[in-house]
């Protein structure tokens, strides 16, 4: 079943006196449960074509759908919201809060979520999630203290405890060594297939679309396979 789509999306840019177009009509479906990897060379509009599909930044033309109502004419507030408790995210880098532990991090996106549970139904989420991505020994500890694999997974933690049902990850294994990324992209792939989380995943990495359900390939701004 189509859970997201992206219709006829356009996204321009001034460059001096002219108008420079990143994304040229792209149209883009996603099925639930289904991670998709967006592949092609650098400025090819991957990284543009995700973050508008994540509301993170404006289209110029087009329309956006989410569960099959359109997203795009919301107001920004309707957006904040959608983003907040429908979609998660996980970038190249954790982006974790210094001087916030792992827990305290969870916690923190549940709270942005506006999910309700009480102090122990929270705290059991919390520990279910990092049993999960094998971080429960870690959830004391601050980011500081934690390898670049143990960061990004907690990223992936916090990403999806409040059960989104949307993922973006934009090279989420990018700054990870061969090792770490396999292990990673494992993470992400159980994750999908065992809470039905649908993905969305730009990545420069061939070795890592084995763990796709299906490949876009990008170039000069359109969708050329896939």
């Amino acid at each position: 079943m189509v859970l997201f789509e992206l219709t006829n999306i356009d996204k321009a840019v001034k460059n001096g006196n002219r108008e420079e177009k990143i994304l040229n009509d792209v149209d883009l479906t996603l099925n639930e449960g289904e991670l998709t990897a967006l592949t092609g060379p650098s400025g090819s509009g991957k990284s543009t074509l995700l973050t508008i599909a994540a509301c993170l930044q404006n289209k110029t033309n087009g329309s956006i759908s989410f569960k099959g109502k359109k997203i795009s004419e919301k107001n920004d507030g309707s957006i904040r919201k959608l983003r907040a408790e429908k979609f998660g995210f996980v970038f190249r880098h954790a982006h974790l809060v210094p001087f916030l532990t792992v827990g305290e991090q969870l916690a923190l996106m549940l709270d942005t979520a506006n999910v309700k549970l009480s102090k122990e139904d929270k705290n059991n989420k919390i520990n279910k999630i990092l049993q999960a991505v094998d971080m429960y020994k870690h959830k004391n500890s601050y980011p500081e203290n934690l390898s670049g694999g143990e960061r990004q997974r907690a990223a992936i933690a916090r990403a999806i405890i409040h059960d989104p049902e949307l993922l973006f990850a934009d090279e989420p294994t990018a700054s990870l060594d061969s090792k770490r990324s396999e292990e990673v992209m494992a993470l992400i792939k159980r994750l999908s297939q065992d809470l039905g989380i649908t993905v969305l995943m730009v990545t420069h990495d061939m070795d890592m679309l084995e763990y796709a359900d299906r490949r876009i390939e990008m170039k000069d701004g359109q969708i050329t396979k896939g």
